[in-house]
């Protein structure tokens, strides 16, 4: 396979570029100028987002990758001929592909490349901007499933936030402490979420975690505890009614219980027969022939 040097240029230099979210600016102005240069209309969206447009016709393809990263430093290298860096793979990588693909202008098509911001936080500002305007004819996410891969489909997601706060009661009291009130809400919470797909296996499996928990601290007024808990929601569970399952299952003893969603996405599927999923199937078929779809 040739690659340009240019396009390992644009990805090297992308990746060495820290943009932790919601601190991707320069990041997102570097893409910009690196789009115009290759005869994009490039620009900085309303929300941030770097945004290249290019061709022109009836057909509208959307490539929609992200360009923040998790936090954590790692010295950007090449290993092997293998690209080591903070969002490398997760997922600048992809984003910078789409740029590469994009610049060969295809007769008939206009296709908008989105490095979108804020996608590793629960806000996820850039995604939820380009959601509000016209639809375009094909969409395609740019996330690490492997050059061998179709991904056809996303679980949902539900992050919430349950708080308890209660009276200070004496280390010597009967009952239980705030800390084992909230982890008794997490294992009703755990054992509803198995219950739920109880057959499930892999993608068809809710995951519920324990994000974090924080208790043992008060003012010698009150106390306090607080579950951060997270759902990874397959095709046929409504957030919605998970959300409310699980306020109901928190809720109802003498301790105040408070609930807040963080952020809430619902699961998508597509069909494996789609013609940009057939496209796609033909052309990372591996040398064997076979190609996996997810």
């Amino acid at each position: 396979m040739h690659l340009d040097p240019a396009d390992l240029a644009l990805v090297h230099g992308l990746v060495e570029i820290p943009s932790v979210s919601r601190r991707e600016g320069e990041a997102v102005e570097w893409l910009v100028a690196q789009m115009a240069a290759r005869g994009f209309r490039a620009s900085v969206d309303d929300a941030g987002n770097a945004v290249g447009e290019i061709g022109s016709g009836d057909t509208h393809v959307v490539l929609l990758g992200h360009i923040d990263t998790v936090p954590g430093e790692i010295p950007v290298r090449v290993d092997n001929d293998e690209l080591v860096g903070r969002g490398a793979v997760d997922a600048k990588g992809p984003l910078a592909a789409f740029v590469a693909a994009a610049t060969e202008l295809v007769r008939g098509v206009r296709v908008t490349v989105v490095g979108a911001v804020e996608e590793e936080s629960p806000t996820s500002a850039g995604a939820r901007f380009r959601a509000t305007l016209a639809a375009p004819s094909w969409c395609v996410i740019g996330e690490p499933s492997g050059w061998n891969a179709v991904t056809v489909a996303y679980k949902g997601r539900l992050a919430m936030r349950i708080a308890l706060h209660r009276t200070a009661r004496h280390g010597a009291a009967p009952g239980a402490t705030i800390a084992e009130e909230a982890l008794a809400i997490w294992s009703r919470l755990r054992a509803h979420a198995l219950a739920l797909t109880p057959e499930g296996r892999g993608f068809d499996t809710l995951d519920c975690r324990l994000e974090g928990v924080a208790a043992g601290e008060g003012d010698g007024l009150s106390e306090k505890a607080e579950l951060r808990v997270g759902y990874r929601i397959p095709p046929g569970i409504d957030p919605h009614d998970l959300e409310r399952d699980a306020t109901a299952l928190a809720g109802g003893g003498e301790t105040g219980v408070s609930v807040s969603v963080i952020g809430m996405e619902d699961p998508v599927r597509t069909p494996r027969t789609s013609p940009l999923a057939r496209a796609f199937a033909r052309a990372v078929g591996d040398p064997d022939g076979r190609v996996w779809t997810w």
